[in-house]
């Protein structure tokens, strides 16, 4: 086991909260307001651990930054001071918690005129400043992920590493979808040595994916496509492989891996800085849609972190172009009946100054080891 996850340095979140203040001067913004914990994490080394109760963090471009909690003996290597607040009474949790926390937070408003808030931010309860919704902006602005963000992400890689493992040990005809969910989420578990902040995505055998169904049996001839997102502490990566139920892929099966796997090799050429995103999306598409008469309907990738898709994205809806620093998920795929399912594969990456930085190595190979 390789837990725990290697904590954030302080200097570094204090040069995140910089980045940020930085970003605020120049829109006429005097504060941030957050309340997303992977956020908070992010910014100021502290980790809320319980999902059920909100935190939030107060950036003031001019000032300190502030976090805010249940927790009194928070710790939080780049915050200036926590403000603690009571969500419960004897341990039963109070309605309305965001409620609770901006009760606390609401005096430390009073002088600031204009704040940034993001989608988690509960507007309605912020009293004093104008509030501006700077969600997609601050994904622009956190891109560029800092040496201690791509260690605490590439812990989150062996996580996900120790949940296939286990799959491929139990992936068998007749063993249900949920069975193997649960067994890839326990070995994540485990191996994070904590909750997982994050856990999902793609859980149905013969499907291109969705969650797991319950009572669904796994067939012989199948393709399992088992794309996983593991979260701790904030940090997510997205990973995925296919697996052959049987472990005697079809001679079309093996074909498809193939052109998948060629079709890698050709996008990480273009994991690069100045790359367009749309036109490497485009060169994926041109060489999978159609092939053998098999689909490929959705993006090529998208940018990893603290959210499950981030900037940049592989996707001709938006306008993207590769910068250093940035995380990214590649994830081509083939589907259609023959393949009896379909075949993704995911790998992780850093986009470095001379290229690309492969994170993730787990094997791409679609038999088990348990054929």
């Amino acid at each position: 086991m390789s837990f725990p996850s290697p904590p954030l340095d302080g200097a570094l979140c204090r040069e995140r909260q910089n980045r940020l203040r930085t970003y605020l001067a120049e829109r006429n913004l005097e504060a941030a307001i957050f309340f997303n914990r992977h956020y908070v994490y992010a910014l100021s080394g502290y980790w809320h651990e319980q999902p059920l109760t909100p935190t939030a963090i107060l950036v003031a471009r001019d000032g300190e930054t502030t976090i805010f909690t249940h927790d009194d003996s928070a710790v939080a290597p780049a915050a200036d001071r926590n403000v603690t607040y009571v969500p419960n009474h004897l341990f039963t949790l109070k309605p309305n918690l965001s409620g609770c926390l901006a009760e606390v937070l609401n005096p430390f408003l009073k002088t600031i005129k204009t704040a940034g808030t993001e989608e988690q931010t509960p507007t309605a309860l912020i009293e004093g400043p104008d509030c501006h919704d700077i969600s997609e902006d601050y994904q622009y602005l956190r891109r560029k992920k800092d040496a201690d963000e791509v260690a605490a992400f590439e812990f989150t890689i062996q996580c996900a590493y120790r949940a296939y493992a286990t799959a491929q040990k139990i992936i068998k005809p007749g063993v249900t979808e949920v069975e193997v969910m649960a067994a890839m989420q326990e070995s994540a578990t485990l191996e994070a040595g904590e909750f997982l902040s994050g856990w999902g995505q793609d859980f149905q055998c013969g499907s291109p994916g969705g969650f797991a169904r319950h009572g669904r049996k796994i067939e012989a001839g199948e393709l399992y496509v088992l794309d996983v997102g593991v979260g701790v502490r904030g940090y997510r990566s997205d990973l995925c492989r296919t697996f052959a139920v049987d472990g005697n892929p079809s001679d079309a099966q093996e074909a498809a891996h193939a052109r998948i796997v060629e079709t890698m090799q050709m996008g990480e050429a273009m994991l690069k800085p100045g790359q367009s995103c749309s036109e490497m999306y485009e060169q994926v598409h041109a060489g999978l849609e159609g092939w053998n008469g098999y689909q490929f309907f959705h993006h090529a990738g998208h940018g990893v972190g603290l959210d499950a898709h981030e900037v940049p994205r592989i996707n001709p809806g938006w306008k993207d172009t590769f910068e250093v620093g940035d995380l990214v998920a590649f994830e081509p795929g083939l589907y259609g009946a023959e393949l009896r399912g379909g075949i993704r594969l995911e790998n992780n990456y850093l986009i470095t100054e001379d290229g690309h930085r492969q994170l993730s190595h787990y094997p791409l190979a679609l038999t088990s080891t348990s054929a």
